[in-house]
């Protein structure tokens, strides 16, 4: 089998990549889900099937019809293994989510899965021994969790009404973790009503110590990592929850167009926590005009990243490959000398065994060897949602 130097997310799919070629790798579990569905569906067809059945199933579920071989079945986050040619990835469907391992053979062993949660944001620890995730609730809260190699002990490190999110072992230590953390804000009732910017956390398994590496009131801090040399590495971006000045000029039209906005929004926010918690919008239509749709969209750090922007908006990022975020997303390298910016225009990026930085704008995979202030383009692609060294 072919070595291969990095991997990547990219509409839910996971790609390898060796040797100047790409592939693609599809999960054994997902298809044999996909499988089982359609074998059930052929089963159970004559239901379905008839004039009575068809008025029934029009009066029941109109404009919708579940095709099963379109059920969806998505890989979320991936991550290298402790062996040569070894990956981990999480995957998810609407009612399940689960860990799993594929050797450099590609034989894949489902190590982890359970309906209660979601699993994503995997990390190996460098040494084999443990897997850190992110964990998703469906009250919005994120932890930690942390399970052994082979998908057992399960526990979740931090807790509280927060979102955690992202952790990755720090090299050199045993058990220690740093991952980025958001205060959730909720009313007098206990409703959600808004998430804070995102810190960097260091934990400490042993003790439970937690201590703050990076903070600002005005940036989220997104997917730290730590090289070997003690560097934290990480992306910022102005805070989401960060709101503009109100314009006086604007004040009759809001007012004009307030009852349209206010049932828009209504549906939009729980269209954003149906798409944040199961990856599947509120809105639904047949044929290719769907799909197309969604092939422009998706979501990342909690933010709906449209695609289409890229080509309106003045992006960084050659003609070919334009950057799906702005240049103020920044990947920063921070040490005891201070803050560094290495590249703008940034959604994912990865730190290499040998120290190199892997980097992507959602078009493109650059490479930033060690000492070196030259990125090398990699590769091209549409939708790159994570990148990670392998």
């Amino acid at each position: 089998m072919t070595e291969n130097c990095l991997a990547y997310l990219a509409q839910g799919k996971l790609h390898l990549h060796g040797d100047g070629a790409a592939h693609t790798l599809e999960s054994s579990f997902g298809r044999s889900l996909r499988d089982r569905a359609v074998q059930i569906h052929n089963r159970h067809a004559w239901k379905t099937q008839g004039r009575s059945a068809q008025f029934m199933r029009g009066m029941l579920w109109p404009e919708q019809e579940c095709d099963p071989g379109e059920i969806r079945i998505a890989i979320t986050s991936v991550a290298r293994g402790h062996k040569p040619g070894e990956v981990y990835y999480s995957l998810e469907t609407d009612e399940i989510s689960g860990i799993f391992a594929v050797d450099a053979s590609g034989f894949e062993q489902r190590l982890f899965h359970t309906a209660d949660f979601r699993v994503r944001n995997i990390a190996v620890h460098p040494d084999g021994t443990a897997i850190a995730v992110s964990v998703s609730h469906r009250n919005l809260t994120s932890n930690i969790g942390v399970l052994n190699a082979e998908g057992s002990d399960f526990v979740e490190a931090s807790e509280g009404d927060s979102v955690d999110l992202a952790p990755r072992w720090v090299p050199g230590a045993q058990r220690r973790l740093v991952f980025q953390s958001a205060g959730l804000g909720r009313d007098a009732a206990g409703r959600y009503s808004g998430i804070g910017p995102f810190t960097i956390q260091q934990l400490d398994l042993d003790s439970g110590e937690i201590e703050c590496l990076a903070e600002d009131p005005k940036s989220d801090h997104l997917g730290p990592q730590m090289d070997a040399g003690g560097a934290l590495y990480f992306i910022r971006r102005p805070c989401a929850s960060a709101q503009p000045a109100t314009d006086p000029l604007n004040v009759v039209k809001d007012t004009l167009l307030f009852p349209f906005r206010m049932s828009y929004a209504i549906f939009q926010f729980f269209n954003f926590f149906s798409m944040r918690y199961t990856g599947r919008p509120l809105s639904t239509s047949k044929g290719a005009v769907q799909k197309t749709s969604d092939a422009k969209q998706m979501m990342l750090w909690g933010n709906l990243i449209d695609a289409s922007a890229a080509g309106r908006e003045n992006r960084p990022g050659e003609s070919d490959a334009p950057s799906l975020v702005p240049s103020s997303w920044q990947l920063v390298r921070q040490s005891s000398s201070g803050q560094e910016v290495l590249a703008t225009g940034v959604l994912s990026f990865d730190i290499a065994r040998d120290g190199s930085v892997l980097y992507s704008n959602g078009s493109a995979i650059h490479q930033m060897k060690p000492n070196s202030d030259h990125a090398e383009r990699i590769l091209v692609g549409a939708m790159i949602e994570q990148v990670a060294a392998l």
